[in-house]
């Protein structure tokens, strides 16, 4: 008898979005909430899920923020619930093919994948952990 299992990382988008004006860029935009986990699958079927972090992307700049998990945890219950400056942790990481300027204060470009979430910052033209293009 032969058992198939594995462990992942996983992502999933949540049903949030909030407008606002952004803090960095000073332009008009809204958040994008989602929750990174990993999980172990069995016979491919997922089974248990642990190390679920939540994060943030604003829509003017692309910066990513983590969220306080139990401000995370609400909004994956389906909780209507406001954001404020203080459930934002900023990450330093940037979304795909935007550039910011790193706290040292050199330019870094950081190309995220929308499928899998994966961040690199090589000149990828497709996600090396799942293929999709970036």
């Amino acid at each position: 008898m032969f058992f198939i299992m594995g462990i992942n990382s996983g992502r999933k988008d949540l049903s949030f979005h909030q407008t606002m004006i952004c803090s960095r860029c000073g332009s008009y935009g809204s958040y994008s909430v989602y929750m990174t986990y990993m999980v172990l699958s069995l016979f491919f079927i997922p089974c248990f899920k642990w190390n679920r972090r939540y994060y943030v992307t604003t829509s003017c700049c692309n910066r990513t923020y983590q969220l306080d998990p139990a401000v995370g945890k609400r909004i994956a219950r389906g909780e209507q619930v406001e954001l404020r400056p203080e459930d934002l942790t900023e990450t330093g990481e940037y979304g795909c093919c935007r550039a910011g300027e790193s706290p040292g204060g050199s330019l870094t470009f950081v190309k995220r994948c929308s499928s899998c979430g994966f961040s690199t910052e090589e000149d990828y033209d497709y996600c090396p952990k799942c293929g999709k293009p970036l």
